[in-house]
């Protein structure tokens, strides 16, 4: 198990932008990937890209000290400065052996992770061993702790609270926007069509509304949206002449000030006097103070949501002293799982050599008494050595797994 070692760079020592630089786009991985394994004499190897983090999760019987780390990245990333390597090197995770396991159980389970409790990096790790098993640069070793880390985690999301409450600002606003019980035809005006608006529309269109009108600087962008919500595209100019009108309001743009002033936000009511939804995912805020002052709202601000995530974070991070135990447990059972796999491998030809010598006996050594025998004798004897034989492939296994395991 030793062998096991992970190079992580992570938003502790790291600036996501600096982390960044060590991305590789899916369809270069391949290639660099596989150099880096052969030229470093590498068992197996997996490579972890996720927005804060990147990993290489790798099986050597080599060591690995500072001087490799250098060399390493030096050889899968020749653009990179001696600046660039140094910065990287003395900034590396050097996780081996226990310690890797365990910390590849954290990253998993999200506990390692920025925001604690978010699922989404279960799949991330999946889908990177998957990618790394299609290169053929993965194996038997990395494939048992993926499949037994993957595993654990899911039993930490469903043994435990850590994932339960939303701390995502788009989350939190789809579930505050939920428990207002909103129509499925309610009038939805969508301003922005970047990352934050798209994210929250796949929610809104999950749960089956289905008026939208999005309105965007950019017209093409807008449609696109529109498209995905089966709803109309207007350029962001036309905002101020909209004469629909609305109930719930969703805007995030990337505007240096507001943007929807009063007088906007007056035309867009078209006389409509009954309260409605804002949700300003902006910042700073698309929605103008006076807006909210002047007008019945129902004001869901980033500042809003951001004080909700804080008070959920502080709750999942109450649930870290259970995940935690259930890591321990969970590394103390790798190591087990991890020396019976050593004993079948180490035991693997015992089958074939047994199967080798039933041959030899029954084809060579005692040809001519064999063939002596009546029928129902032969039938009984042959049955006895595929008893004796199932027992001398089973029985060894057995014992040698017991005996390691004691010891």
């Amino acid at each position: 198990m030793e062998n096991i070692h992970i190079f992580a760079f992570t938003h502790r020592q790291l600036e996501v932008n600096q982390i960044g630089w060590l991305h590789i786009a899916p369809d270069n991985q391949k290639d660099r990937l596989k150099t880096l394994k052969s030229q470093f004499g590498l068992n197996e190897l997996m490579f972890l890209s996720t927005c804060n983090r990147v990993e290489f999760v790798f099986h050597t019987s080599k060591a690995m000290d500072d001087k490799q780390i250098g060399e390493f990245l030096a050889e899968l990333y020749p653009e990179f400065t001696e600046d660039s390597i140094e910065l990287f090197t003395s900034n590396v995770e050097h996780y081996q052996g226990e310690e890797a396991v365990e910390h590849l159980i954290k990253v998993t389970s999200s506990i390692d992770s920025m925001i604690i409790g978010e699922r989404e990096i279960i799949t991330q790790v999946r889908k990177a061993f998957l990618l790394c098993k299609g290169f053929g640069i993965t194996g038997d070793n990395i494939r048992l702790l993926i499949r037994h880390t993957v595993e654990t985690a899911k039993k930490i999301y469903t043994e435990t609270n850590i994932a339960q409450r939303p701390v995502s600002v788009v989350s939190l606003a789809y579930h505050t926007l939920k428990s207002k019980d909103v129509p499925l035809d309610a009038r939805f005006l969508v301003v922005g069509a970047g990352v934050t608006n798209t994210n929250m529309s796949r929610f809104l269109r999950k749960h089956g509304f289905t008026n939208f009108a999005v309105f965007n600087r950019t017209l093409s962008k807008a449609e696109l949206l529109a498209e995905q919500l089966k709803g109309n595209a207007f350029p962001l100019s036309e905002l101020k002449n909209y004469d629909k009108g609305f109930d719930v309001l969703i805007t995030c743009t990337g505007a240096e000030n507001s943007i929807i002033t009063e007088e906007i936000y007056s035309h867009l009511l078209q006389g409509e006097e009954h309260s409605k939804i804002a949700i300003d995912l902006a910042i700073p805020n698309d929605l103008d103070e006076a807006v909210v002052h002047k007008h019945v709202i129902d004001y869901i601000s980033v500042d809003r949501l951001q004080k909700i995530s804080s008070k959920n974070l502080k709750e999942r991070a109450r649930e870290i002293i259970h995940v935690e135990e259930i890591i321990d447990e969970a590394v103390l059972n790798y190591i087990s799982l991890h020396k019976e796999r050593q004993v079948e491998l180490a035991m693997s030809e015992v089958p074939q050599k047994v199967k080798e010598i039933k041959s030899t006996a029954l084809q060579h050594v005692f040809a001519k008494e064999i063939e002596g025998l009546d029928p129902q004798s032969k039938e009984t004897m042959e049955k006895i050595i595929d008893y004796l034989e199932k027992k001398y492939i089973s029985v060894p296994m057995k014992m040698a797994k017991e005996i390691l395991l004691k010891k």
